[in-house]
């Protein structure tokens, strides 16, 4: 870039009588360049540079940043910046990153082509395991992320969950038809244990899961052994919620429970993915979903069920059936009887039916070998185990009604007196007594 120095050093040797070939060949600069600033004038004025912009203060702010989150993007620390009063560019803000971090990148080992695919195609699907990122805010759960992005379009979707199976992978991906409405021809994922079986090249897909796909008119299919790029759309993504989203969700503030993080996953992704251009697009995924619908599947007329559903028996004397090591209480006129449990995917509590009706609802507990009663039960299997069961003969309690007779305990502390045994009464007539025992 041509400086005022060399202006007023192409000024002097003008004046002096040099030819604009002259100064060209003594400075080194071409002759049209030389022509053109003798003509135009002396450069514009020098503008503020990063490095006055980038004070020590904004220095120190950035190097305390990386120290609490190493991998936290230079967007993410430049809007945080931004939002405490900083007015300099993002570029600025990325060198000063490059000289604490260091590059991000570097070469890969071998050249890659971009795999195109066309409007309502293919959409990708996978999880993402974040249970040391919980463990580190104090959350004692195991913690996985489903993602799921549509390949033309680039719309995606984060879940924040607890599990990585069957029920939970079925839920994610209805959540994600629903929140596109509608569905594309293909699902791609990796060859997950909880949908198929691999043998060799082949994966074969279990039968929930090929219910599950004939359900909503679609096909899953999976990768082939060691092509990891072809399900790149939904990796890569994966990358940005470790290395922007979550640390400024911890820069932010802790979240209450895995709903408050998903309602913070919604936003973050309309403000910063949904309608920002793609660097690969050059559009936003918002406005390519508005067109890619058109070419999308309708939703199935009923919604998939991904509930936990299991048939338990409950106990023949208690009325309690058994839910991961604890106890639920149920009507005691349910004792021995076959029930459905009913448990939503993420949910808290648990439905229980007999014969289809619904005869009892709990908030599901922690820990093991909890007895949790609903008053109503416990107050009606009191009242039974306190007098004779009318319906059920062979539950003989003790009751508290003055009609019933009253069993007094025998104190077995110190002697006491014993009638004398009949023995002609114990055994029948034609038997020495004397030779029995």
């Amino acid at each position: 870039m041509m400086s005022q120095e060399n202006y007023v050093n192409f000024n002097d040797l003008h004046a002096q009588g040099w030819t604009i070939n002259e100064i060209a060949e003594a400075t080194g600069w071409h002759r049209t360049t030389v022509s053109n600033y003798l003509k135009n004038g002396p450069p514009p004025a020098t503008r503020e540079t990063a490095a006055t912009v980038m004070t020590e203060h904004w220095q120190a702010r950035i190097k305390s940043m990386l120290e609490s989150w190493p991998r936290m993007q230079s967007v993410s620390i430049h809007n945080k910046l931004a939002a405490t009063g900083f007015d300099g560019s993002y570029p600025t803000v990325v060198r000063a990153v490059r000289d604490i971090r260091g590059p991000r990148f570097q070469a890969a080992d071998a050249v890659s082509v971009p795999i195109d695919t066309d409007p309502g195609e293919e959409a990708q699907f996978d999880f993402c395991d974040l249970s040391s990122w919980a463990a580190g805010i104090g959350w004692k759960i195991n913690m996985v992320c489903f993602g799921m992005i549509l390949s033309w379009s680039r719309w995606r979707m984060w879940w924040f969950t607890t599990a990585e199976d069957r029920h939970h992978t079925f839920g994610g991906i209805a959540r994600f038809f629903d929140q596109i409405n509608g569905v594309p021809t293909a699902c791609r994922t990796d060859r997950m244990g909880a949908l198929g079986r691999s043998q060799g090249r082949r994966f074969e897909l279990h039968p929930p899961a090929i219910g599950f796909a004939a359900h909503h008119g679609t096909k899953i299919t999976s990768c082939q052994a060691g092509d990891a790029k072809r399900k790149g759309k939904v990796e890569r993504p994966f990358r940005s919620l470790q290395e922007t989203f979550l640390p400024e969700v911890e820069y932010d503030g802790i979240p209450v429970d895995l709903d408050d993080l998903n309602r913070r996953a919604v936003v973050w992704l309309n403000e910063r993915v949904h309608g920002v251009e793609s660097r690969t697009t050059g559009e936003t995924p918002a406005d390519r979903l508005a067109i890619e619908r058109d070419f999308l599947g309708p939703l199935p007329r009923v919604r998939f069920d991904t509930d936990y559903v299991e048939v338990r028996r409950v106990h023949n004397v208690l009325p309690f059936v058994a839910i991961d090591a604890n106890r639920y209480s149920v009507p005691p006129s349910a004792l021995g009887h076959k029930v459905e449990i009913r448990r939503k995917v993420n949910g808290v509590t648990v439905e229980i039916r007999l014969a289809g009706r619904l005869i009892a609802t709990h908030r599901l507990v922690a820990g093991r070998r909890v007895d949790v009663w609903n008053p109503e039960h416990r107050a009606a299997a009191e009242a039974l185990a306190l007098g004779w069961h009318t319906d059920r003969p062979d539950l003989r309690v003790i009751a508290d009604h003055d009609d019933q007779p009253v069993v007094e305990r025998l104190e077995l502390d110190g002697d006491f007196d014993v009638d004398p045994v009949d023995l002609e009464a114990r055994y029948p007539l034609g038997i020495d007594a004397e030779n029995v025992g």
